[in-house]
């Protein structure tokens, strides 16, 4: 994983806003019927090579392939996984829902986009073929364009927990294991084909607004995060940790957000994920102030800090004098060679026809996150 030797890098946190014949693919599908149509590998093979030739025109450094043939970061699992042909159902109850029910009622995304099938069988890989395709796309887009570093995202086991409603196994430990055991593979394709393995883990965090978590203690929920990382761990055995980076964040939309748990209250259990780079909100109202938490809670050696320092959930476009305060702020307290500057979330999590983030404007808020990096690295060098 390469660092900040002698300018701040900028990476961002996988989804890119996706063109209008890939909304028609993907849009509101399971992702096993995207794979069964036809045509549509050439449909997402050119979107693949048109993003990442744009995220490099940018100046985006560690780039990716936009998850342009993805319904949705967690979602596109089905295609990969046995075992999830349950019930389509919305996403679990959030104690926050209870707290806003006005907000949540007339505001929301509505659960119809975001349905996801009920584990009622065993967990097993069967995504060879798959990750394989998305691997090739990849290499073939790089052919002819040099970012400094390419990952790849994936699912974590523990946000499988977090989005699809367990029907088959006996306990909740033994559903993230068996995730963990079957993601495995997928893991160490994207390792072995050279890239940096990113691995989606907001249910870290957001796992404490599920409804089931109203009456219990931190306690509690800092224990079912110990366990999910030991599951990342386990699918992670074999794979160095400088292949690999961490992404955790409360959720990306906008709302309150007061159910969200403080990252001083998770962040010494994160350190121990075999991953070099942890990935964490940092432009947010909710979430901006906590740059700080890394004075009390230092960044072990050998760890690289990838800061969001964009939002991507409003269509501000920030200054970037803004963007570049931000960023010197994590560099005071963990050093600059530790940072990478990048956005909060994905402008395209799940796949909408009408994002929170205008695509125009998603592609000026990454020009403006490398202007920022630019204006940090004239104040740090």
């Amino acid at each position: 994983m390469k660092r900040s030797t002698d300018r701040i890098l900028t990476t961002h946190a996988g989804s890119l806003p996706r063109p209008r014949e890939i909304l028609d693919l993907v849009e509101g599908r399971d992702q096993r019927e995207v794979s069964a149509t036809p045509g549509a590998e050439k449909v997402i093979g050119e979107a693949v090579m048109s993003v990442v030739h744009k995220q490099v025109q940018t100046g985006i450094d560690v780039a990716t392939d936009g998850e342009m043939g993805r319904v949705g970061f967690s979602s596109y699992a089905t295609e990969r996984l046995t075992g999830f042909d349950g019930e389509r159902q919305p996403m679990q109850p959030q104690v926050e829902m209870a707290l806003f029910p006005e907000f949540y009622a007339e505001m929301a995304l509505s659960p119809v986009r975001l349905q996801f099938p009920a584990c009622n069988g065993p967990i097993a890989w069967r995504g060879p073929e798959f990750i394989q395709r998305d691997i090739a796309m990849l290499q073939a887009a790089l052919r002819d364009v040099t970012p400094a570093e390419v990952f790849m995202p994936a699912v974590s086991p523990g946000q499988i927990w977090l989005n699809f409603r367990n029907e088959f196994y006996p306990s909740d430990e033994a559903f993230v294991f068996a995730a963990a055991d079957a993601l495995a593979n997928e893991y160490r394709a994207i390792v072995d084909a050279g890239f940096l393995l990113q691995l989606d883990d907001p249910g870290l965090a957001m796992g404490w607004n599920r409804a089931g978590f109203a009456e219990r203690t931190l306690d509690d929920y800092q224990r079912i995060v110990a366990q999910h990382v030991e599951a990342i761990n386990h699918a992670l055995t074999g794979i160095p940790a400088d292949r690999v980076r961490l992404h955790v964040c409360w959720g990306n939309n906008e709302s309150p957000h007061m159910r969200d748990i403080p990252l001083a209250a998770l962040v010494d259990v994160l350190f121990g994920v075999n991953a070099a780079g942890l990935y964490v909100e940092g432009a947010n109202p909710r979430h901006g102030h906590e740059w700080r938490v890394f004075e009390d809670h230092p960044l072990p050696d050998g760890k690289v800090l990838i800061c969001g320092v964009i939002d991507t959930v409003t269509n501000f476009v920030e200054h970037p004098d803004l963007v570049a305060e931000r960023i010197v702020r994590y560099a005071s307290v963990v050093g600059k060679e530790n940072v990478i500057a990048g956005t909060d979330c994905g402008f395209g999590t799940f796949a909408r026809s009408h994002p929170r983030v205008h695509p125009t404007i998603a592609w000026a808020k990454l020009q403006t996150l490398v202007e920022g990096a630019h204006r940090a690295s004239q104040q740090l060098w």
